[in-house]
């Protein structure tokens, strides 16, 4: 799936994902995300429509209500932030191994 990057300014890293499994963020991705945000050491967050949750929440995750097709504005800051969107690309990219 096509994604949007942005230049880091300030080892500050965004980069826009889609959602492109079919029940969207529920518990189960939700928790994927943080097995993957929480090894990071940096701050990072999940926007979508003007809302903003810490990446490293399950609950923040789940609040976003976000489903197939949602775009979703990953920012990230710190050490290997480039890792960390590359990982996370990867894991919406193989739908949260839901098909």
């Amino acid at each position: 799936m096509e994604t949007k990057a942005e230049p880091p300014a300030d080892g500050v890293i965004d980069k826009t994902l889609v959602v492109q499994n079919k029940m969207g963020i529920h518990a189960r991705p939700a928790a994927m995300i943080v097995r993957v945000t929480s090894k990071f050491p940096g701050e990072v967050y999940f926007e979508k429509d003007d809302e903003q949750v810490n990446a490293k929440s399950i609950m923040g995750l789940m609040m976003l209500a976000a489903g197939r097709g949602s775009e979703i504005r990953v920012t990230a800051q710190g050490p290997n932030a480039e890792q960390l969107i590359k990982d996370l690309e990867d894991l919406f990219n193989r739908k949260f191994d839901e098909g």
